[in-house]
């Protein structure tokens, strides 16, 4: 069960591993050891667009990031993501983002990047290792403050939902959304780790956001179907676990925070909470970060 998930994921995995080089479908399928008809099946069925079209979406993607952040001639990185010339890097481009390589690189924008595709999850690992699993024993979830300066976030909130898989599923397309965040991750702010989901408090309901926190003076685009909300500085009861393997560990992390943070008491270290018009934050990077859960507080009265 799901052996098609995790062959699927080994197949992106080996584009994102190979995509400056001159690859082929067979080459792949040989390192994977399926018929290149299967393989080329089998990735459409999971995730929806040909192995030849994400090739495609994620060199011209990656292309764009490099325009972005480097000073490399426009040529070298064509060549470099495997177009034949800069002008058939150039047609690709304005394929995919509407605007040319030459004038992105010259006022970058938010565009719809392309993003690395996940079709194996933890879920899908558990069903397929349960029977062989040992009991996890993960460490506490630490508890720490941390001080997150006035900054504006710019994404998406909604008020009907108050979870990250209810959020996806009410019609936000966390493709498109997660690409046009990542062409942003230039003006990330300091100290933060770019795209940022958590939970806000209207009216005494609670909502799920999704979005990228930015310097306070950013006076840059918003995104269609985004907006912007300037964040006071606070600081923050941060309760977090260091990186661990996504695939096995992950709900058992997010369970041990979120049981603490939801269930502490700030008065222990002469703290309240203070989320009227703040906003509280979920940083998820296993492998990099870890995972915590941000709860903005002040000093008590």
């Amino acid at each position: 069960m799901y052996e098609w998930n995790e062959t699927v994921q080994r197949m992106v995995d080996w584009v994102e591993t190979h995509i400056t080089e001159e690859t082929s479908l067979l080459k792949m399928s040989d390192a994977l050891g399926y018929s290149p008809f299967y393989c080329s099946r089998q990735f459409n069925q999971y995730t929806g667009v040909t192995l030849r079209d994400y090739i495609w979406t994620r060199r011209v993607s990656r292309a764009a990031m490099e325009l972005r952040d480097t000073d490399q001639r426009v040529l070298d990185i064509a060549v470099k993501y495997g177009f034949s010339s800069q002008e058939a890097f150039t047609r690709a481009f304005v394929k995919a983002f509407q605007l040319t390589p030459a004038a992105y690189r010259k006022a970058p924008r938010p565009i719809p990047l392309a993003i690395r595709q996940e079709v194996f999850s933890p879920y899908h690992y558990w069903i397929k290792e349960r029977d062989h699993m040992s009991e996890v024993h993960l460490q506490p979830a630490e508890i720490k403050v941390e001080f997150i300066p006035a900054h504006k976030f710019i994404g998406i909130w909604d008020l009907a939902v108050n979870n990250y898989g209810d959020f996806w599923g009410n019609g936000h397309s966390c493709d498109e959304v997660s690409g046009t965040l990542e062409s942003m991750s230039n003006h990330t702010l300091e100290g933060q780790l770019g795209q940022t989901a958590g939970w806000f408090y209207r009216d005494g309901q609670k909502g799920y956001l999704y979005g990228i926190p930015v310097p306070l003076e950013y006076d840059g685009p918003i995104p269609e179907g985004m907006e912007y909300r300037e964040i006071p500085e606070s600081e923050y009861l941060v309760f977090f676990h260091p990186p661990f393997d996504y695939l096995k560990d992950n709900g058992a992390v997010m369970s041990t925070v979120e049981e603490v943070a939801w269930s502490f008491d700030p008065s222990q270290l002469g703290y309240e909470w203070d989320e009227e018009i703040k906003q509280d934050y979920q940083r998820h990077y296993p492998e990099g970060y870890g995972y915590a859960v941000l709860r903005p507080v002040k000093k008590k009265g």
